[in-house]
């Protein structure tokens, strides 16, 4: 099992699965002539709560994607799900870029643009209503879904911050 140290995860024998957001072809301008190299931003999870992010730079694409995935997987969070949705709306920023996250019934889907459908995706949200709002930069958009997603918080997290037993919220 996966050892989690706060909402930090440790990659040892986790089922991952990896999905590539963006490529970016870089141009360096030399007196011999030019040089390409690649940067790729990947997102990893288990769908069952557990996503990560890494960037990955080479001068090959497969080089650069490889590098990315072993990022990632030194940067896994757990993030708790309830059928299948967000607990609660979130916002989350970084950079120029900034998310909502909102819960969505059963039957409605991932409403979310690129960047913020791959980490939706990866870490097993069903359902959930997201809006991409300020920079569209897949970088930021990743990192700030990442940031709304460790923020969220489950009603047994609360009650615990809170010290009050889980039979007091249900039960009044």
């Amino acid at each position: 099992m996966a050892a989690i140290i706060g909402n930090r995860v440790k990659a040892s024998d986790i089922e991952l699965k990896d999905k590539l957001v963006s490529v970016n072809r870089v141009t360096k301008v030399t007196k011999g002539g030019r040089t390409f190299s690649f940067s790729a931003i990947v997102v990893v999870g288990d769908e069952h709560g557990i996503v990560g992010h890494g960037l990955g730079k080479a001068k090959e694409v497969t080089e650069a994607i490889t590098k990315g995935i072993d990022d990632a997987k030194k940067n896994l969070i757990k993030v708790p799900i309830l059928r299948g949705t967000v607990p609660h709306a979130q916002k989350g920023k970084f950079g120029g870029a900034e998310v909502l996250l909102k819960p969505a019934t059963n039957g409605t889907g991932v409403i979310a643009g690129g960047a913020m459908r791959a980490v939706l995706e990866s870490v097993g949200v069903h359902n959930v209503l997201a809006k991409s709002q300020g920079s569209s930069n897949p970088h930021n958009v990743v990192k700030a879904t990442i940031n709304a997603l460790a923020s969220m918080r489950d009603a047994a997290a609360v009650a615990r911050q809170r010290g009050i037993s889980m039979d007091k919220v249900f039960n009044g």
